[in-house]
């Protein structure tokens, strides 16, 4: 295993040994990776409240937990 070599050039077991190392150093912006897969988590999890606040409302609607209507959508979608 050579330090040179890029990951392209590495078998996925060199990959994870340098990872589980002090061999492996990041390269690139880390700071700005990390704060666009922040704001696309956040993103995300606003989508996913949001969809939840719905679902809690409409089990609400129909005087059941929102668990149980949850589960009667997926079984009707299963079956």
């Amino acid at each position: 295993m050579s330090k040179s070599g890029s990951a392209g050039e590495l078998s996925e077991q060199e990959i994870i040994a340098l990872s589980e190392t002090d061999e492996w150093v990041p390269v690139g912006d880390t700071e700005n990776r990390r704060r666009v897969w922040q704001d696309a988590a956040r993103r995300a999890r606003s989508k996913v409240n949001g969809r939840a606040a719905r679902l809690k409302a409409k089990a609400l609607e129909q005087g059941m937990p929102y668990q149980t209507l949850i589960n009667s959508i997926l079984h009707k979608y299963v079956s």
